[in-house]
């Protein structure tokens, strides 16, 4: 089996189809959790998480970019979001639901704010670390989005385990960085995520090879970042395969080598219990 552990079928891109896509993945042994990135696409993680007896699992939280109001258009994204305010009474009440196996996604990006624009920045630390502190409340691992603001990432986490002495856990989604900052990050305990851009890209080869397999997770990101050989197409749990197939193969080892190991780390690090 897989763990997708980072999926949005919460999200409106699944309004119409979301069970079937679940329920795809399901029958073919690929489990997933729903992650959050704002009041409401948290609150149908949780809802999705209530209806399967197995194999669906939430996260909830506030990403960053949900924290101004902006309006985008990429090339695997568009959107507009709505300025939201961190309330640490809603989401506590929403991750202390059965089935919520993290806080996420939360975290920094820096992507579209300009280098001088510092109350942006300065909002972003601060609800980020609200919801570290949350977490450590409520003994949940935490599901961090970084773009383009790794210093600042790290130096906060550094910031509650050297001087708070506090230890959270969690992934760092969709790694961005370098090997130097992969190997700080997994010093502090976190695991490091890839998805569908290593099958298109050999950016984070090296990040890979320097990784080792115990520290490892698998996602889709879904519906974003599509792998080989479904480019073009809405990307779904089910396509996770694609993810594990190329990390075994820049690996060097079998495909259920990867799937078992890393579905272990899965396991490990958000508390899901399968019953063989």
């Amino acid at each position: 089996m897989l763990i997708d552990t980072h999926a949005h079928i919460n999200f409106k891109d699944y309004k119409t189809d979301g069970d079937e896509v679940v329920k795809r993945a399901l029958e073919n042994g690929v489990w997933l959790i729903n992650v959050g990135a704002e009041f409401e696409t948290s609150k149908r993680a949780v809802e999705y998480s209530k209806n399967y007896p197995e194999g669906v699992f939430a996260a909830v939280g506030l990403h960053p970019i949900h924290l101004t109001q902006q309006k985008f258009k990429e090339k695997d994204l568009e959107f507009e979001s709505k300025a939201e305010e961190f309330d640490e009474k809603i989401y506590r009440e929403l991750a202390s639901r059965p089935k919520v196996v993290a806080i996420g996604e939360i975290g920094m990006d820096y992507y579209r704010i300009k280098d001088d624009d510092l109350g942006i920045k300065e909002k972003q630390k601060e609800v980020f670390k609200k919801q570290i502190e949350l977490a450590i409340e409520l003994e949940l691992p935490i599901i961090i989005h970084c773009r383009n603001a790794h210093a600042d990432v790290l130096e906060i986490l550094k910031s509650y385990i050297l001087h708070l002495k506090s230890q959270p856990k969690g992934v760092i989604h969709s790694f961005s960085g370098n090997y130097k900052q992969a190997r700080e990050y997994r010093k502090m305990g976190f695991k490091i995520a890839f998805n569908g851009i290593i099958t298109f890209a050999r950016d984070y080869d090296k990040v890979i090879l320097d990784t080792p397999l115990k520290d490892i997770l698998i996602e889709t990101d879904c519906p974003y970042l599509t792998p080989v050989p479904y480019r073009g197409k809405r990307n779904e749990p089910l396509y996770v395969i694609e993810v594990a197939k190329k990390l075994a193969e820049i690996k060097g080892i079998s495909l259920k080598e990867m799937a078992d190991q890393t579905t272990k780390n899965a396991k490990e690090i958000f508390g899901i219990k399968i019953i063989d």
